[in-house]
């Protein structure tokens, strides 16, 4: 199923595609469906068109692995890590398919897009095997871990760089983990005005999704609605050559196989305060 999160004329309404229409459930929120809470549906579809979709659910947390793509690390000169790093955004940097970029003015020039794949947890997730890891996981969903580059490595710690409001844009669309066949099999691209500047596939991440679940549920108490980033591959601004970082006026996609895609316009540095 691939599930929604919609504006209606009656406020925000949960409800799953069918084609071009929306069958819209009883549930009050998507978190509540993917905690196991049972639904029904409500009324007829209603087109698609005629609702606005915004992100599917808030996380509770937001978890991030990098440099889990051999080709991402040899671009921009990071070592090939032996365990996963593991790093945070948090939920300020949530931002919905359509919402405008920015940050503040005097703060970075060098803003960057990463095509990921995020994984929902929907089952709680606590020292489970790599084996059962992905029956905790409830769906996936397109996202855009954006990086402000010369704050991100400038510090020890990359949560600054990482965190700036609406640097997380989510795509619409949570889809179910039984859609999708093979987690390690999907296309995944970024595009900037139309140009694909990564085209890659999640069958290259150094630490697949089912051992990452897997190794952060060893420290971490995975819950229902929790998201995890599982990194990048090749072609982010940083490491082409020259460099080349996201300017006022173009426009950013990411896609994923069977997942969705997540577009937003750029409207760069604005005053803050």
């Amino acid at each position: 199923m691939k599930w929604m999160t919609v504006q209606t004329q009656d406020g925000l309404r949960v409800g799953y595609a069918k084609g071009e229409m929306l069958q819209l459930v009883d549930a009050a929120t998507l978190q509540r469906i993917v905690e196991g809470d049972e639904w029904h549906d409500a009324g007829e579809p209603v087109p698609l068109a005629g609702v606005r979709p915004e992100i599917p659910l808030v996380p509770r947390n937001i978890i991030c692995v990098g440099a889990n793509y051999r080709d991402h690390c040899i671009e921009t000169g990071l070592a090939i890590p032996d365990k996963p790093v593991i790093f945070a955004k948090f939920t300020n940097t949530l931002a919905a398919d359509g919402d405008a970029l920015s940050w503040p003015e005097g703060f970075t020039d060098k803003v960057d897009w990463e095509a990921e794949l995020g994984v929902v947890i929907g089952r709680r997730a606590r020292g489970v095997s790599e084996a059962d890891a992905l029956s905790h996981v409830f769906g996936y969903v397109a996202a855009n871990d954006v990086s402000a580059r010369d704050v991100q490595l400038g510090e020890a710690q990359w949560v600054r760089g990482k965190s700036l409001d609406g640097f997380c844009p989510l795509a619409s669309t949570l889809v179910t983990r039984d859609e999708i066949a093979d987690v390690q099999a999907l296309d995944i691209r970024c595009l900037v005005d139309g140009e694909a500047v990564q085209s890659s596939n999640t069958r290259e991440m150094i630490f697949p999704v089912a051992f990452l679940v897997a190794y952060l549920s060893r420290a971490i108490t995975l819950e229902p609605g929790d998201l995890i980033l599982t990194g990048t591959p090749a072609g982010v601004g940083l490491g082409l050559k020259p460099p080349r970082f996201l300017k006022r006026g173009e426009v950013v996609t990411v896609e994923i196989q069977g997942v969705g895609s997540v577009t937003n316009p750029v409207a760069g540095p604005v005053a803050r305060g």
